[in-house]
């Protein structure tokens, strides 16, 4: 069952329904319906909260992915440092000025295979597993901060000559 109400609408409003109306082919009481319902519904407000903590919530793994990315790249470059400063001895001042050569020339060739993959779009964070279990402390072989042997490092594209 319906009930019957008499609204007074400005000229300009009342003409606006009447057009809209017409353009969509349903009655005028059909749209004041959904006009009045829509203002009543507290849906409008549920719906940008909920829109809000769905933006909220990929900002905040957006975050966490940057974390664990710098993180992870702190540590690699950490552990080669140690692992290169172990392993490397200081070389004799005549040999200084050929190692320079030799090391500017490495590097460039770094330089040239680092931005052939970064323009290819490989990743060192998409080789690794998003999800590397952290291992026990009882299966460690070594502490955290000790060097790693030659065998736990993968040969690199500047080791081969």
């Amino acid at each position: 069952m319906r009930v019957r109400l008499n609204v007074y609408f400005p000229p300009t409003l009342a003409k606006q329904v009447d057009e809209l109306a017409i353009r969509r082919r349903i009655s005028r009481s059909a749209i004041v319906e959904a006009a009045v319902a829509s203002y009543l519904s507290p849906d409008g407000a549920d719906r940008m909260e909920a829109a809000f903590a769905r933006r909220l919530d990929r900002l905040s793994r957006q975050v966490q992915r940057l974390e664990r990315n710098t993180g992870l790249s702190t540590e690699a470059l950490a552990l080669f440092v140690r692992f290169w400063l172990s392993v490397t001895p200081p070389l004799p001042d005549e040999d200084q000025a050929a190692a320079q050569v030799k090391g500017r020339k490495r590097y460039e060739g770094f330089i040239e295979t680092l931005g052939r993959r970064y323009a290819s779009g490989k990743s060192l964070l998409d080789e690794i597993g998003r999800d590397i279990a952290p291992q026990d402390d009882s299966t460690m072989d070594r502490t955290s901060d000790s060097t790693p042997s030659a065998s736990e490092i993968p040969p690199s594209h500047a080791d081969r000559r």
